[in-house]
């Protein structure tokens, strides 16, 4: 026997592939403003795009797009991680004075240490804002000095210098496969981890749903606390990874390694299109943003833009994105209000024979409840 796809159904799927549809557009138009950029840089100087030039761009964006994967992450669920530049910092000297005391340290040994150490200040940030439910801004404000403070205790002015640090260790930060950086490798590694699991598992899934609407996600079963506190763990995880990974990069570190990335990985997020309301966006979008203001910073200086007016453009993309995210939103929810009343008008008249006193039975939510839950269905279906 074949099924037969019901009006709700219809509308239902329908919602979901215009929330794909859009995010793919999205995306794209990323994707265009960095061709764009390339292309107009390398009119003024062809040197721009040589495979050193490339190789370049790849390094600049590689510790900030593994930082925007943890950061979307946490993003999509309606919060915020602003301790990210203090972590990654805190793992950076971490690092390196493994290898001070250590020369004969085995380079996995010190990329799992890392990851652990970033786990556990996301640990800390995720027991306060799902246990103890305190807003994530505040929390990871705090937070953000109180890591930077222990950065700063134990350096107590000291500096690691790349001649302290194995050589093996500080080749990692230079080598490359098939031209490609391995640095950059690893972050196209968690990049597709992030996705696959946000767009084939449950769990991902339900964190959309989370940032959708968090009392919403909670009356259809959705552990809304364990989820959020999944999502920091993993930021500050990545987090922990990319600062081993500045160590190898720079070789030279300090207490002040990371500071204030935290705010340009917010920008690469924003832009990147993943919603600061959230329950929308993907973890590609994060890293093309991460790459376009890398770019940014590379290509204006050749271009004879003077910094003022670079921050000024980073600004300027933060101000659109935001705009376009916002009226994406409304325009995708009038689209699925629409679908959802076409929907019920194919179910025909109620088989009940109770019509609008049977509506008016339901109580003035249920409409109300039914759009929230197909939106959520849409949102978290996408991936």
């Amino acid at each position: 026997m074949t099924a037969v796809r019901t009006g709700p159904a219809v509308a239902a799927g329908e919602g979901t592939r215009l929330v794909q549809r859009v995010f793919v557009i999205r995306e794209l138009g990323i994707a265009v403003a960095l061709a764009l950029l390339v292309v107009t840089t390398v009119l003024v100087n062809p040197r721009f795009l040589t495979a050193q030039g490339v190789k370049d761009l790849l390094l600049g964006s590689t510790v900030l797009a593994v930082l925007a994967v943890g950061q979307s992450i946490v993003v999509i669920t309606r919060n915020v991680d602003l301790s990210v530049g203090s972590v990654l910092g805190l793992s950076a000297f971490a690092t390196g004075s493994l290898f001070v005391a250590n020369p004969g340290l085995p380079i996995p040994v010190a990329l799992v240490l890392g990851v652990l150490l970033g786990a556990a200040c996301g640990v800390v940030n995720g027991a306060l804002i799902a246990a103890a439910r305190v807003p994530a801004l505040v929390v990871t404000l705090g937070t953000l000095y109180v890591f930077r403070g222990l950065d700063h205790t134990w350096a107590a002015g000291r500096q690691i210098n790349a001649a302290d640090m194995p050589p093996g260790f500080l080749r990692l930060g230079s080598a490359t496969v098939l031209g490609v950086p391995v640095l950059a490798l690893f972050a196209v590694v968690v990049l597709v981890a992030a996705g696959y699991y946000l767009r084939s598992y449950r769990g991902g899934r339900e964190l959309y749903a989370i940032g959708s609407s968090p009392a919403a996600a909670r009356l259809v079963g959705i552990p809304v606390g364990r989820r959020v506190f999944a999502a920091f763990v993993v930021s500050g995880a990545l987090a922990g990874l990319a600062g081993v990974l500045y160590a190898a990069r720079f070789g030279t570190l300090d207490a002040n390694a990371g500071n204030g990335l935290e705010l340009n990985v917010v920008a690469a997020v924003v832009v990147g299109g993943v919603a600061i309301f959230g329950g929308s966006g993907s973890v590609y979008g994060a890293a093309l943003g991460a790459v376009l203001l890398t770019t940014i910073g590379s290509a204006l200086p050749v271009l004879g833009v003077s910094p003022f007016w670079q921050r000024a453009a980073v600004g300027a993309l933060i101000l659109a994105a935001i705009g376009l995210d916002r009226a994406l939103a409304v325009r995708l929810a009038r689209t699925l209000r629409h679908q959802n009343t076409r929907g019920h008008a194919a179910r025909g008249p109620d088989p009940d024979g109770q019509g609008a006193c049977g509506q008016n039975a339901r109580g003035p939510d249920a409409d109300d409840q039914g759009a929230d839950d197909q939106d959520i269905r849409g949102r978290s279906g996408r991936g």
